[in-house]
């Protein structure tokens, strides 16, 4: 049975409380933290690389020079109907039977708006026809192909949900938006790119174990992935530790009481 430690994110610690459990595996939903915590299966890793130590492999640079064309802007989390557009043809297409399958575009908003902390939504378009009487397109023609959903962090930056057009799955466009974002957290001076989990021996999830760099918070704390296949849900520190030690290991800011700490939630 699925099983989350959590916490709400509210007032004016969120930024703070944010920053310190993402570093400890926790991941952002609207104005919730948390991270799994389930009794019978253990394989959710908690990933991010090292900004400093990647290096693009062949397969990368091809990726970044096959979407070389894509033009990236950063903008306040506000829904858009394109956005939304995407997100369901994304869905609809890649993962119908998932948790996901029936949003609505007032729970898409929820999603992209809700958030406490210092967020953005990262918007990729691609050039469509020229319409400014001298063979330039302006934004409006522009097509959006991928929108990612990012926290700020204070050191690195959090890829909370991306999608894209599904019709360019050649492009690699999951690939091309990390690099992307690698790119951004190097300019900034930020020292991680937060991905998300990472689930040994899942096809959808093997992409990010491609990337050099890449940790993954394992025995309470950030170590090299090394070998990949060298992980299961059997050896994952989660699954042998109580809920009440779990909870006792979580360092939270130095500003916040700490009465406030996370709980645990069932699935419906």
């Amino acid at each position: 049975m699925e099983r989350k430690l959590f916490t709400a994110l509210t007032g004016g610690e969120a930024g703070a409380l944010n920053d310190s459990l993402s570093k400890q595996g926790f991941r952002r939903s609207q104005n919730v933290l948390y991270r799994p915590s389930c009794a019978d299966c253990a394989a959710c890793l908690s990933a991010r690389i090292r900004v400093a130590d990647f290096a693009p492999s062949k397969t990368q640079r091809k990726v970044a020079r096959r979407n070389a064309d894509l033009e990236r802007e950063a903008t306040s989390p506000w829904a858009t109907e394109d956005q939304f557009d995407l997100f369901r043809r994304y869905l609809d297409t890649r993962h119908a039977d998932g948790g996901m399958a029936d949003m609505d575009i007032f729970e898409f908003a929820a999603m992209i708006e809700e958030t406490p902390v210092r967020s953005r939504v990262v918007e990729y378009t691609r050039p469509g026809a020229p319409d400014d009487g001298r063979g330039r397109t302006t934004r409006a023609r522009r097509h959006l192909t991928a929108v990612c959903l990012t926290d700020v962090l204070d050191d690195g930056l959090s890829m909370v949900y991306s999608f894209y057009e599904p019709e360019r799955a050649a492009d690699s466009l999951g690939t091309y938006i990390i690099l992307d974002h690698i790119e951004m957290a190097r300019a900034a001076g930020l020292p991680y790119v937060y991905l998300g989990y990472w689930v040994p021996g899942s096809p959808k999830m093997h992409y990010k174990s491609r990337f050099s760099g890449l940790e993954v918070y394992f025995k309470g704390q950030w170590q090299s992935i090394g070998n990949p296949e060298s992980y299961s849900a059997a050896t994952h520190p989660l699954s042998v530790h109580p809920i009440a030690e779990q909870v006792a290991r979580i360092n939270l800011p130095d500003s916040m009481p700490r009465s406030v700490q996370p709980a645990r939630i069932l699935p419906k």
